[in-house]
């Protein structure tokens, strides 16, 4: 329209604003990385993610949670219904490569089945979140998260012998 200004979205202006530099809130700039293949769900994680302080990386497939992986995010919050490369493939492969393996991931998926959830947590993922959540509590265990102090490593395993009890 003619005389009016366009207006960006609030999530680009948060971005862009969080550079280098630039104050940011309680998360200190924390770099998240959304992975959902639906755009509105990136988008509104996003946004609100940006507007609590942190810094943002979006991904709609495995593959480009791949590619972004190499940011080194302090966090991934992954959904699991992906195209081209699912998201247990996805964990899969990023806690099999020592470069990103100590990332946290959060599952956030539609799928509330506590088979998967215990899926997910044998697989290295540091909590598992039903769609839909509100924004505070998914804030409550992003930040749970990133605030844990890093698990220790785990000792080799060792296979224990059966005894034999015949003798």
């Amino acid at each position: 329209m003619p005389g009016r200004p366009a207006v960006k979205s609030t999530a680009r202006r948060r971005s862009d604003t969080l550079g280098e530099g630039a104050p940011v809130g309680a998360s200190g700039g924390k770099l998240v990385l959304v992975v959902d293949d639906y755009e509105d769900s990136r988008a509104m994680c996003a946004e609100y993610l940006e507007f609590m302080g942190y810094r943002v990386s979006v991904a709609a497939d495995g593959h480009e949670a791949l590619e972004r992986a190499r940011e080194l995010p302090d966090l991934i919050l992954m959904d699991l219904s992906l195209p081209r490369m699912d998201g247990w493939a996805a964990i899969r492969e990023l806690k099999r490569d020592p470069a990103t393996s100590a990332i946290p991931i959060v599952v956030l998926t539609g799928h509330a089945l506590r088979s998967l959830e215990a899926r997910a947590m044998e697989a290295g993922c540091a909590a598992f979140v039903t769609k839909p959540c509100l924004p505070q509590d998914l804030l409550q265990h992003v930040r749970r998260v990133l605030d844990a102090p890093p698990a220790p490593e785990a000792p080799p395993r060792r296979t224990r012998r059966r005894r034999s009890t015949s003798a």
